[in-house]
């Protein structure tokens, strides 16, 4: 499986003993805000399952993020292709979740920026979108950051989010490879 590393990440395969952080960050509610609901131990174990087997099938996904100096697992960053049909899709999505305690200090961006980095050199795509819920600010900063823009003719009610919830409209931004080689 490729690995991928930053100056302060290690973009690798998931271990087992990913598995109880991993469900600690995605029981908390300040992590999970913009989700319907914390997950379960249950539901997070079967989220890295899934996880694991897009791995097998196209040998590159969300990669468990590692911190270099400490060797600490601080949750995942890396592409995933969503699992739900709607008008701007197929594609290919950039995503992270990370642990509370390791925000704000530029881990999500500097780990988007190589997957990006991946999906363009390495995978050849010709375009990475991402998305969230209208009201997620921090994750939309860090979408502006990366350099994915905004495409509001693309926004959508999210079809896995209950009708009427506050988080089902979502935004969508994209970034095409010439774009991305323009920013380098």
């Amino acid at each position: 499986m490729v690995e991928l590393r930053t100056g302060r990440l290690r973009l690798r395969a998931w271990r087992p003993e990913d598995r109880a952080p991993y469900a600690t960050l995605n029981a908390d509610p300040v992590v999970m805000e913009h989700f319907e609901a914390p997950l379960t131990r249950a539901q997070s174990d079967a989220h890295v399952d899934h996880i694991e087997a897009r791995f097998a099938e196209h040998g590159w996904g969300l990669w468990a993020a590692e911190r270099l100096d400490t060797g600490t697992f601080i949750g995942f960053i890396g592409l995933s292709i969503p699992g739900f049909d709607a008008p701007f899709l197929p594609g290919v999505e950039v995503g992270w979740r990370l642990a509370k305690e390791h925000w704000g200090v530029g881990f999500a961006p500097e780990g988007a920026l190589e997957a990006l980095r991946f999906a363009f050199d390495d995978l050849a795509l010709a375009e990475v979108l991402a998305f969230t819920t209208v009201a997620n600010a921090k994750s939309r900063r860090v979408m502006e950051k990366i350099g994915l823009v905004h495409h509001p003719e693309d926004d959508f009610d999210h079809p896995n989010v209950a009708e009427g919830s506050p988080i089902q409209p979502h935004v969508v931004y994209r970034i095409t490879r010439a774009d991305y080689t323009l920013r380098r």
